[in-house]
């Protein structure tokens, strides 16, 4: 479940039409990712703010004084917030950026897989991937091959979207596939 920690609010796949699982709705073109990516651009509520897939079985924070308080997906998971969706504007949106580390994924080098739906070919979406927490703990996660260390390599950073390429940032090439 996407989630801004800050606004301490999340956003529910369920009210787009998508299911719960990751990789039930990252990909590309996906209109419950696509209400996160207007969220997360210039005017969105959460631009800015440090974003975080909390997966129900990511592991719990743990406070000053020791005592766990649960992790994002259980904090914040009943403050959903159901934006409305607008594909058009969606659509100009390319960039992901990490104002954190200073890099950048252009959507529009995303390779094609097709592994696992011969009939449907799709583009997993960065931003669900490389913000995760959680990931390899239950059913419905991403399972492909990831030797690069991508997967959560973005979790509770401010990631944004862009619709011109950043200057002094490094390209992240986001190369993963199912």
């Amino acid at each position: 479940m996407p989630v801004s920690i800050e606004k301490e609010q999340s956003v529910y796949s369920h009210d787009y039409g998508n299911g719960l699982k990751l990789m039930e709705h990252s990909w590309i073109g996906n209109n419950f990712v696509g209400v996160v990516e207007r969220l997360i651009s210039k005017g969105g509520d959460w631009f800015g703010t440090r974003i975080v897939w909390g997966g129900d079985y990511a592991d719990g924070d743990v406070d000053a004084n020791g005592v766990e308080t649960g992790n994002f997906y259980q904090k914040f998971g009943e403050n959903n917030i159901k934006p409305v969706f607008d594909k058009p504007k969606s659509r100009k949106l390319r960039y992901l950026v990490n104002l954190d580390k200073n890099e950048f994924v252009d959507l529009n080098k995303v390779p094609v897989t097709d592994v696992l739906y011969k009939k449907f070919k799709y583009r997993i979406h960065p931003l669900p991937l490389l913000t995760c927490e959680g990931n390899g703990r239950g059913g419905g996660d991403f399972r492909g091959n990831d030797p690069n260390g991508l997967v959560g390599k973005w979790a509770r950073n401010r990631v944004v979207m862009e619709t011109t390429k950043p200057k002094n940032c490094e390209e992240l090439i986001f190369n993963l596939v199912e």
